[in-house]
This record gives C-alpha cells, sequence and structure tokens, in this order.
C-alpha cells in the first residue's frame, strides 16, 4: 500500500476544495449521537490533520495515525500555528493503521476519506477492524467511510481532470481509472503536472492508487470476524441510507 509518495508534497492544495469543516461536523454529530460522553478519538490515516483540527475544536482530544511521514510533517507544522489550547488536544504518531498498536484506549476511533478502501484485501480490512478493536473501550465506536460498490457499479468511474493552484504552484491532475471487477477494485492512475510559477519549472509525477469497493454484506462479515456489530450505515453526509448513487459511504460499528 506505498501511495501517497510524491503526491502527499501536493496533498493540500489538490484538496482545498474539499470541506474539511463539514465534514468534521458531520463525524462530530455522529460522536454525539452514538458516544455522547465521548471525550478521546482515535483517527486511522489522518494525512495532513485537517478532520483531526476541527474536531479538537469541537473539544476533543484526537490521536492522529498516518503512515506518510511527509503528511505528518504538515500536520505538525499545522498545530504548531494553533493556539496551545488547541495544539494539547491534538496527537500525531507515524504507523500502519493495520498494525500500529498505541497502548492507550479511546471512545471513538475514526477513518475518513476512503482509508478503508485503500485496504484493498480481505486481510487488511480485517487488520484495520482488529486495531480500531485494539483501541477501543468497552463499549467504543468505529466509524468510517469506503467506497460504496452498488453505486461504483452503477456510475461508474470515468476520466477527471482537475485544475488547481496557489500563489507558488499549479497542478493539473489527470485521473485514469481502470476497473477490476474480479477483484472489486479500482486502479486510480493519477498524472500530476506542476508548474512552479516562480522559476517556470514544470514536472510531471504518477501514482496508482489502488481502491476497493465495498458491499454491506462484507461490512457485516468483517463485524462477525472481529467481535464488530453493525450498527448504521449513511450515504455520506447525509441522514438516509446509502443506495445506487452513492459512491461513499459512512458505517457506524459497536464493539
Amino acid at each position: 500500500m506505498a501511495v501517497f509518495k510524491a503526491y502527499s508534497k501536493y496533498y493540500d492544495l489538490l484538496y482545498k476544495d474539499k470541506d474539511y469543516a463539514a465534514e468534521a461536523e458531520y463525524i462530530y454529530k455522529l460522536i454525539v449521537r452514538y458516544a455522547p460522553d465521548a471525550s478521546k478519538v482515535l483517527e486511522l490515516g489522518c494525512g495532513t490533520g485537517a478532520h483531526a483540527k476541527h474536531l479538537a475544536r469541537s473539544g476533543l482530544v484526537v490521536h492522529g495515525v498516518d503512515m506518510s511521514e511527509q503528511m505528518l510533517e504538515v500536520a505538525a507544522r499545522k498545530r504548531a500555528l494553533l493556539s496551545s489550547e488547541l495544539g494539547q488536544r491534538l496527537f500525531f504518531s507515524h504507523g500502519d493503521a493495520r498494525t500500529i498498536r498505541l497502548d492507550q484506549t479511546f471512545d471513538v476511533v475514526i477513518s475518513l476519506f476512503h482509508v478503508m478502501s485503500y485496504q484493498v484485501n480481505n486481510n487488511d480490512i480485517q487488520a484495520v477492524f482488529l486495531t480500531a478493536k485494539e483501541h477501543l473501550k468497552p463499549g467504543g465506536f468505529f466509524i468510517f467511510d469506503c467506497w460504496y460498490g452498488p453505486a461504483v457499479l452503477t456510475d461508474r468511474p470515468e476520466v477527471r481532470v482537475k485544475y488547481l493552484e496557489d500563489k507558488s504552484t499549479r497542478v493539473i491532475r489527470i485521473a485514469e481509472p481502470v476497473m477490476h471487477p474480479n477483484l472489486n477494485v479500482v486502479d486510480v492512475n493519477y498524472t500530476l503536472i506542476i508548474k512552479d510559477k516562480n522559476t517556470q519549472k514544470v514536472e510531471e509525477l504518477q501514482e496508482t492508487h489502488r481502491m476497493r469497493y465495498l458491499f454491506e454484506p462484507e461490512i457485516r462479515l468483517f463485524c462477525s470476524q472481529t467481535g464488530f456489530k453493525l450498527i448504521k450505515s449513511f450515504a455520506w453526509m447525509r441522514d438516509n441510507e446509502p443506495d445506487f448513487i452513492t459512491w461513499s459511504v459512512c458505517y457506524v460499528l459497536k464493539v
């Protein structure tokens, strides 16, 4: 699962239009609904810490874990710019969501922005479930999102081109998907064309992200194998059940 190498350098620019605040508020409301007394949250696959920062602003103590050292460096720089009160509610560790053990427990474990879909085989998914279970207090909740199989197969991925820029950099990102229906995965082949506005230098980077799309019976099976109970599934950022147009689904599990 060696992804987010060169890609990580431009991660925040590539997703600067993503509404992390609204997504964190959505997750916070789910936490309040299912675990109203929660105070400590573990985030598996925290990236540059955007969701964690907003959840900390809601009063939660958040410990983020990521396997990309480059992203964690960005997260640490962001934390240094926050108030001391807010910064004290944010912690980051380098590690793999499948194997990390922090020797502490949490009220809620979360894993967002399709981290679960980067677990492309059954053993990896089961391993992340077990990581979540090992870090949860009795009766704790595991909340994650992933690509939803019925929607992916109904509204199949297409080539997408995205243009982004900031003061110093202009990026064109081309995403070319290749579906592997017998594996339930999509290879998203990214090409990044990056122009430095100051030097006019142009470089091209390529990276493939293999993504697993999942079906609810699989989620129930993984739950039965790891000691979880599926409490509820939602269309991402909504309160209704998933459907054929819901590419992203949020699952709430209880240990």
